[in-house]
């Protein structure tokens, strides 16, 4: 099965691509699609995601390559700004180390990446979290707890539940994973790609120290926070979300409310 994809704006010159984070859809970009009505914009559920639930099982690095072919194409110029939080953001590091002839700006926020290989300590914790997190993933209870620790809008539960509801447990399984053993691809040094490396103010420390890492190694990055929000501050605030990826994408200063760092 093929990745579901949804198209916008098909007949402006430059093309973002959107990928979501893990556990959820591309839904979560539709604030992004309403302000980006000048693009053509390409939003896709990723491997046993929203409606490519029953794709291949969910890998980064395969990932990587379905998002090239489909930047190849149906991107114009076969070239795109890439935009990824979380799990999305992930994939995008993976195309920049494997094809970044096909990226024009990236802009990446909440991204975990990993240097060194886990400790058996580790791998043991994270067995026992898969263990207690899928047989709850389903509460209605989890489910606003999980949204109110990312003060996500409450009018997009039903869509939450949705998109938690049909990912499968063996695919949980796997992406959580990918997602928490994810390494940097080699290469990286080499590309000069332009690539905003955000976090929320409010994200979690690892992925802040993920973002460091990330801007030690990509020449042509630059780090920067959003103030005063979290992990999926593109839902949390979209105006700022929308606000950074326009200057960002189009060489300007970045807004008041984002700190370089």
């Amino acid at each position: 099965m093929s990745l579901y994809i949804k198209e916008t704006g098909k007949n402006s010159d430059e093309t973002i691509l959107f990928l979501h984070g893990d556990g959820i859809a591309g839904w979560m970009w539709d604030k992004q699609i309403e302000s980006f009505s000048d693009y053509h914009c390409i939003v896709v559920d990723l491997p046993g995601h929203g409606k490519s639930s029953e794709a291949k099982s969910f890998t980064v690095k395969d990932t990587a390559e379905m998002i090239i072919g489909i930047i190849r194409d149906q991107a114009h110029g076969k070239k795109a700004h890439l935009v990824g939080i979380s799990m999305g953001a992930q994939v995008v590091v993976q195309i920049l180390g494997i094809a970044p002839e096909v990226v024009d700006h990236a802009l990446i926020s909440g991204t975990l990446v990993r240097t060194v290989p886990p400790t058996e300590i580790f791998l043991k914790l994270l067995n026992n979290l898969i263990e207690i997190y899928i047989p709850v993933k389903n509460n209605p209870l989890f489910i606003k707890s999980y949204m109110r620790s990312y003060n996500i809008p409450k009018n997009l539960l039903n869509k939450f539940k949705e998109s938690t509801y049909i990912i499968k447990q063996d695919s949980l399984d796997r992406i959580i994973r990918e997602n928490m053993l994810f390494k940097m691809p080699e290469g990286l040094g080499n590309v000069y790609v332009p690539v905003l490396v955000m976090t929320g103010e409010k994200d979690y420390r690892i992925v802040n120290e993920s973002a460091k890492k990330l801007m030690n190694v990509l020449p042509n990055s630059k780090r920067a926070y959003a103030l005063r929000v979290g992990h999926m501050w593109n839902m949390e605030n979209p105006e700022l979300f929308n606000n950074v990826l326009r200057a960002w994408i189009n060489d300007e200063s970045l807004p008041m409310s984002v700190k370089l760092s």
